[in-house]
């Protein structure tokens, strides 16, 4: 399964299911359940499945702040693609599980 690596503050508001927008500069073809895991601690967080993935327009990345909880900065887009990873079902586990993390790994993990 794949694991996905969220800084702290955005894993929060995910894991406490007010953010279903994580929002990236790329697509993803990557549909179903993934790990969630904080970067930097070498551990996973929870669970969530990604529905889908699509492209913003300035338009739906302002009128979505309760979506994606940027509130900050929206006057313009903040990648020259941004796109939208629509997400649901996030749980949080009761404890972190560790694995280990592969030198490089930025935004995916392998987890066996």
């Amino acid at each position: 399964m794949k694991g996905l690596i969220i800084k702290e503050f955005w894993l929060n508001k995910i894991l406490s299911n007010e953010k279903i927008w994580e929002i990236r500069s790329s697509n993803t073809k990557i549909r179903g359940k993934v790990y969630l895991i904080q970067s930097g601690t070498k551990h996973i967080y929870g669970e969530c499945d990604i529905m889908d993935s699509k492209k913003l327009t300035l338009a739906d990345y302002q009128n979505n702040k309760d979506k994606h909880c940027i509130l900050n900065g929206v006057e313009n887009l903040p990648y020259k693609n941004t796109y939208a990873w629509i997400i649901s079902n996030a749980k949080r586990y009761e404890k972190p599980i560790p694995y280990k993390h592969p030198i490089g790994a930025v935004i995916w993990v392998n987890i066996n």
